[in-house]
């Protein structure tokens, strides 16, 4: 059985209320949610819908969490998932004598 690699990213925001966990399919959509997520901690309005600069998004984030560092926090991961890929068609080709 062969794998590919699939790559799945985690958010992980905390403060005194809990942590909440996300998983997403791209790393874009993981920066969208934490950006979201800080801006409506921080009662913030929400970004316009335009593409999400990772860098931005970290800049705010430690800004958030430099308020109380104590109690406030943030990651995003990537995860490399191998998934097995069973051979559904494999070619046999007859061996050399």
């Amino acid at each position: 059985m062969s794998y590919e690699v699939v790559s799945a990213y985690t958010l992980l925001i905390g403060d005194a209320d809990g942590p909440v966990v996300t998983v997403h399919q791209t790393a874009d959509e993981a920066w969208r949610v934490l950006d979201r997520e800080v801006r409506a901690r921080s009662w913030m309005r929400p970004r316009p819908k335009r593409r999400t600069d990772p860098d931005a998004v970290t800049r705010l984030a430690n800004a958030w969490r430099d308020v109380d560092p104590e109690t406030r926090y943030w990651n995003v991961t990537v995860h490399r998932l191998p998934i097995p890929v069973p051979e559904i068609a494999r070619i046999r080709y007859p061996q050399a004598s």
